[in-house]
Parts: C-alpha cells; sequence; structure tokens
C-alpha cells in the first residue's frame, strides 16, 4: 500500500513501533503513556463506529474539544475512513459553532465535556442533518439537564467508551469496508476544513487534503534532527494547524512521542515533569516565561530558563505571529535556541522555518523543502506547492482571488534576502496610511516595543490621522522594579511618562513618522475573552480599537 495519506503513515508507523509510546498524557495527576499499538487499536474501534453510525466518505465530522488523546483518535478515525473533520476551536462561542456546524454541513460531532455539549444542545435544533453526538468525558453532568427529544445516552450524546464499544463490537463485521476505504483514499481528498479566526466577519473554512498535510509534515521533518529518540510536548490547540501539523502529523512522519499538557495553565509544571526534547509555542508564550525570568544577572536568567526547560531540549519552534527578536536573541543568550518559523492555514501551514545551524534571527528562515516563495510586484509574499491548500469551502470566488496561477497570495509583505532568508513586514491590510500619505507598519514597530521587559502587550494605532499612538499594557512586576517603586498604575502620570521614555529609546532609529508621539496605559492584558486575540494570539485590531476608542479619540482631539 502506497504511504500517501495520513492514514497510510499512521499504520505503517504503528506496525513498525508497535510496543513504543505513541503518546504520554497527564490525567488524575498521574502520567500515563499509550503505546502505538493501543493507539491504532483505539482508532480501528473509532472508525468502525463511525461507518455504522452512517458516515460515508467526503461527509464532515466536527470536533469540538480541547486536546486530548480522544481529540487524537477521533481525528485519525474520521480521516480514516474518507470523511473530513472540522476542528472548532474550544472558546467557540454556541452561535459561533453554530455558523461552522451549519456552513460545512457537520453530520456527526464529537465534544469534550458538559460545557462543550450545552453548546451543541442549544443549537441542535437548528441543525437538522447533525444526526449524533460523541462525548469525550462520560462523569454525569452537574446541575442534572433534561433529555432532548432525540439522540442517545446523557443529554443526547452517547459516551466515548460506549462508542468505542460499538465500534469493537461491529469492527469484525465491517473489515471490509474498512480496508475498502483506506485503499480507496487519495492524496488529493478533502481532509478537513479548518475556519480561520479571522479579525473580522465570519471566518472562512480552509479546505485541505491529505497530501497538503502528508507533504508538509514530511517536508517539516527534513529539516529537523528528529526521530523516534524525540519527546515532543503539546500545548497549543490541535483545532489551529500549527499544532495539528508540527505536533501531530510531525511526530507520525518520524515516530516520536507526542506529550500533552494537562492545559494551558499547567505548561510550564508540565515541561519542568517532561523534559521534552521538542516544544512549538506562540511568541507570546516566549516573552511571557523570558519576562517572568528577568534579572540584572544574565547567568541567573540562564539557569531559570534550563530549569524550565530542562537539560534535553534539541530547539523550540515559534509560529503564529512575529518574534521579537529581542526575545529570540534572549533564549540565545541562555543557550536555549528559539527557531522561528512563517506559514499560514492555506498552506498547511509551513511555508519557511529556520534550522539549527542556519538561523538568523529576525527572519522566519528559508523555505522548507518542496516550497516555492517568491515576493510580488507589490512586497506580498506567494507561495506555490502541494502545500497549498485545495480552496476555500463553498467561496470559490475567494478561492480565485486567492489562488491565481498556482500560487497562494499570503496577504503578508516580506522580501527575500541575499541568502535566501525570508522576512514578512506585516499584513497589507494592517497598513497604516498617515494623513500626510506615509505608511507605516505597525507590527514592525509593536516588536520592537515588545522586546523591553516593561511592556507585555503594544498596538500601534493611527490610521488617517497626523501621529502614532501606542496602547500599552504594561508587565506590571518589570515595570515596578524598573520604577522602584512600591505600587504602580495605569493612571499614574508617572507610569506613562517613564513608559514614553523607553519607548523613545526603542524607536530612536526609525523615522519621524514612525515615531510614536503618544501612549495609552491599559490596566488589563488584551484576551481572547474579550475577542480581543485569536485563538492563536493574534491581535484583533479592529475589536481593540473599538474598545478603547473613546481614549484614543480624546488624545486625537488635543
Amino acid at each position: 500500500m502506497a504511504i500517501d495519506t495520513i492514514p497510510a503513515l499512521f499504520l505503517s508507523q504503528a506496525e513498525r513501533f508497535g510496543p513504543r509510546i505513541a503518546l504520554r498524557f497527564k490525567k488524575h495527576g498521574l502520567y500515563h503513556d499509550l503505546r502505538w499499538s493501543e493507539y491504532r487499536d483505539m482508532i480501528s474501534a473509532c472508525a468502525a463506529a463511525l461507518v455504522q453510525s452512517g458516515i460515508e466518505p467526503g461527509d464532515r465530522v466536527a470536533i469540538l474539544a480541547e486536546n486530548s488523546v480522544e481529540w487524537l483518535v477521533a481525528d485519525m478515525a474520521i480521516l480514516s475512513i474518507g470523511a473530513a473533520d472540522v476542528p472548532l476551536h474550544a472558546p467557540l462561542s454556541a452561535r459561533q459553532a453554530h455558523w461552522q456546524l451549519e456552513n460545512s454541513g457537520a453530520k456527526w460531532i464529537f465534544v469534550s465535556n458538559q460545557a462543550q455539549l450545552d453548546k451543541v444542545q442549544q443549537i441542535r435544533g437548528e441543525l437538522p442533518g447533525l444526526a449524533g453526538v460523541v462525548a469525550f468525558d462520560e462523569r454525569p453532568p452537574s446541575p442534572p439537564t433534561p433529555l432532548p427529544q432525540r439522540g442517545e445516552g446523557r443529554n443526547g450524546a452517547i459516551g466515548w467508551s460506549a462508542f468505542l464499544q460499538r465500534g469493537r463490537l461491529a469492527r469484525a463485521g465491517l473489515q471490509g469496508e474498512l480496508a475498502r476505504r483506506q485503499a480507496d483514499l487519495q492524496p488529493g481528498d478533502l481532509a478537513t476544513i479548518i475556519y480561520t479566526s479571522g479579525t473580522t466577519g465570519n471566518p472562512k473554512g480552509v479546505m485541505l487534503t491529505q497530501q497538503n498535510l502528508l507533504s508538509n509534515a514530511q517536508s517539516f521533518a527534513q529539516i529537523s534532527p528528529l526521530g523516534p529518540w524525540s519527546l515532543f510536548f503539546n500545548w497549543l490547540p490541535f483545532s489551529h494547524i500549527y499544532a495539528r501539523t508540527v505536533d501531530i502529523y510531525v511526530t507520525i512522519v518520524v515516530g516520536a512521542t507526542l506529550s500533552l499538557a494537562e492545559n494551558a495553565d499547567t505548561v510550564v509544571a508540565n515541561v519542568k515533569e517532561l523534559r521534552p526534547t521538542n516544544l512549538s509555542a506562540v511568541p507570546r508564550f516566549y516573552e511571557k516565561v523570558l519576562t517572568a525570568v528577568q534579572d540584572p544577572d544574565k547567568a541567573v536568567v540562564r539557569k531559570r530558563l534550563h530549569d524550565i526547560f530542562g537539560d534535553r531540549v534539541d530547539f523550540l519552534g515559534s509560529g503564529g505571529a512575529p518574534l521579537p527578536p529581542g526575545v529570540a536573541q534572549g533564549y540565545h543568550e541562555a543557550g536555549l535556541i528559539v527557531l522561528q518559523g512563517y506559514g499560514l492555514t492555506e498552506s498547511s501551514p509551513v511555508i519557511s522555518f529556520n534550522r539549527k545551524h542556519q538561523n538568523k534571527i529576525g527572519s522566519v528562515g528559508q523555505p522548507i523543502p518542496g516550497v516555492e516563495v517568491r515576493i510580488g510586484p507589490d512586497g506580498e509574499v506567494l507561495t506555490r506547492g502541494s502545500h497549498v491548500m485545495k480552496g476555500y469551502w463553498n467561496n470559490p470566488e475567494e478561492t480565485e482571488r486567492t489562488i491565481v496561477d498556482g500560487w497562494l497570495h499570503t496577504g503578508d509583505l516580506g522580501e527575500l534576502d541575499a541568502d535566501g532568508f525570508l522576512h514578512i513586514n506585516g499584513r497589507k491590510k494592517d497598513l497604516l496610511v498617515l494623513s500626510n500619505g506615509k505608511k507605516v507598519v505597525p507590527s514592525h514597530l509593536e516588536s520592537m516595543l515588545l522586546a523591553d521587559p516593561c511592556i507585555d502587550q503594544a498596538v500601534i494605532c493611527g490610521e488617517a490621522k497626523n501621529f502614532l499612538v501606542a496602547l500599552v499594557v504594561p508587565h506590571w512586576a518589570n515595570l515596578t522594579a524598573a520604577m522602584s517603586v512600591p505600587e504602580v498604575h495605569a493612571g499614574d502620570p508617572k507610569v506613562r511618562a517613564f513608559l514614553e521614555k523607553r519607548i523613545q529609546a526603542a524607536l530612536k532609529d526609525m523615522a519621524a513618522w514612525e515615531q510614536v508621539k503618544k501612549i495609552v496605559v491599559l490596566p488589563q492584558p488584551f484576551s481572547a475573552a474579550n475577542d480581543e486575540l485569536t485563538v492563536s494570539l493574534k491581535l484583533r485590531r479592529n475589536v481593540i480599537l473599538d474598545h478603547n476608542r473613546a481614549a484614543l479619540d480624546g488624545i486625537y482631539r488635543e
């Protein structure tokens, strides 16, 4: 059997590694291991249960859940029977989930717990095509809620154990059908629809094929010294393509062990316990950790970072947003390598990535094997190859605008240097044009401000205005220490003056129109809960500006 799809690759690796450890996870305070053979058994049982439930090739099956072993099993089972999964971001509201479920035409859905099940039950009456729900968490609900009119099990959902048992009982009679579906899988078959988090409006459904996912994972593995000896640590959401490819599928490609964080709040503690060789994260994570260990003595910073990440780290990966050069340099000085890469959901996602021995801080690396990159006449980054999406679900017009003659138009501005390293300068849509016609790339200035340990978050504003304003969230502990005062707060004029001086110093080499003239000091960080960040922690600029419109209007009136 040709290994040209994700399920074919998994079966080959499960046969090869059988009793070795595929997954490591923590439950009820203890770490557990799942062997490749056990992993395969769970997947085949889930696949059989889906087939018995009426899922046909090409059907869509949704997953609304936090990261877990069950998420991984459901994903591979869906792919192995020729269906496509629709991973929904766990923080979505019921109404947001409804739009994606309706738009994708999902026929079944896996949910993690009572909270996610409640969301589905709120909207299920509006989704006549949604035939079944499987709940990973089988604990009884509290407080009890009435059973719906349709469905089975508690609250209209079948429990995970019962669903797998159903599959095990049916598996023998479905061997021929399961084998046929496996054999019929083609590289060009739709594997997943991932809805981009977006900054405005309804998200677009990115269609990725078996070939998109497999080729990108294989290409990434080629540039990295990874293998069965590697221990990956995952905490980024599987509903995001970065973790999906680099954590799930790359570990399958190289036969590594994938370990899972308990949750986002226990990441540092879990890393200390597991001592992984590889970890992928967004820049915000690296910024927060580096800020938390700051000390005038670099030896102290080095020791604190190594206490967190352990002594087995090969390299740390960064993607999803620009990594401030100062942050990368801080880890480098401590003897830890943070390699920045670049990509987007539409490119499966990796387009370029730095290598351990070819790392240029400030760049997003060279294109990975099989990926072409060129810069368009207007400075836009274009890419072509087997990693480029099939298109947007039910949106041919937007597909035609985004993929032209095989080239994916990323919407990012960038340049290739003499050594072939790609540098991203910002988003075309985020480009600010001042009232005097001067253009400003806000993300570039923001990355310079974030290199200051006293600044936790920053957003540059000034569209159609005559000067720039920065919304600044300080790192309060570092700011208090730097000002040598017992207490600081956002409304203190001394705080604003102190930060303005530091910002002036950070931007001293920039052009006159790129200088920040005024700042607004904010007491609380931007958050996904307030809709100010996407699930991958990118800034939703329009939302942030709306939330702070009164303060900004006041400054510009002055």
